[in-house]
């Protein structure tokens, strides 16, 4: 009875201690990447204009025209991207769909191969192959997955691409310009948001990497305050220039 009882607190442990992060990233990864490349690339863009010595309200100007083409820009390049390997996925899904009615044996048997390869007794392969290609709808499913990688059940959607880009982009560009739609005439202010937006961008990246959430906030906050002390350089050296 003790035995029984152990051996069923094990395999609850295990059931709660055996879990995985999500290593695709789930919709976080593109969310918060969207987020950050909004963020920096408009920080960059705004501290640029700002070195040139220009008045506050060309910096919001500019940093409008940021946020709208690179949100624009995010969704068109996402949509066509997406939608671009989705019609492959599903023209290489035709070819395997008529070959499965063409030539089912010899889909059979090339199953129950890669079974043999990944080290199945042969009869038992053989056997598995036969029970799952008995359903043309799940043997299409099983041979994208084993020679293509893929699942036909879960495609991504090019429009949910296009409009969680074009979203995720736009509120992370949205935040160094806030302190300025907000009545700010300065400059640091929408430095000091988008600092620390920037380092809140990366602590959250630490949710489907192996990182602290410290070093990968940190480690943006450097990689973005770079970008936006470097474009601020050129642009008081060419501001200077062309003034």
């Amino acid at each position: 009875m003790a035995l029984i009882e152990t051996t069923a607190a094990l395999h609850e442990a295990h059931r709660d201690n055996h879990t995985h992060r999500d290593v695709n990233g789930g919709w976080l990864r593109p969310a918060v990447f969207g987020a950050m490349d909004g963020l920096v690339s408009n920080l960059a863009l705004m501290t640029g204009v700002a070195g040139g010595a220009v008045g506050h309200q060309t910096i919001v100007i500019t940093g409008l025209a940021g946020l709208a083409a690179g949100a624009f820009s995010m969704a068109a390049g996402e949509y066509t991207s997406v939608a671009s390997q989705r019609d492959l996925v599903e023209a290489e899904l035709d070819v395997e769909r008529r070959e499965l009615r063409r030539h089912p044996q010899d889909e059979e048997d090339e199953l129950a191969a890669l079974y043999v390869a990944r080290g199945v007794a042969p009869e038992l392969a053989r056997e598995v192959a036969r029970q799952l290609s008995e359903d043309p709808e799940q043997a299409l499913e099983i041979h994208a997955r084993e020679e293509l990688g893929i699942d036909p059940s879960d495609l991504p959607s090019p429009l949910v691409a296009a409009v969680s880009s074009f979203g995720s982009f736009a509120l992370g560009a949205l935040l160094p310009l806030l302190p300025y739609l907000l009545g700010a005439t300065v400059l640091w202010p929408a430095l000091l948001l988008a600092l620390i937006g920037l380092f809140g961008c990366g602590a959250v990246v630490a949710k489907v990497t192996a990182r602290s959430w410290w070093f990968s906030g940190l480690r943006q906050l450097a990689l973005g305050g770079a970008a936006a002390g470097v474009t601020y350089a050129l642009g008081a050296l060419f501001g200077t220039a062309v003034g």
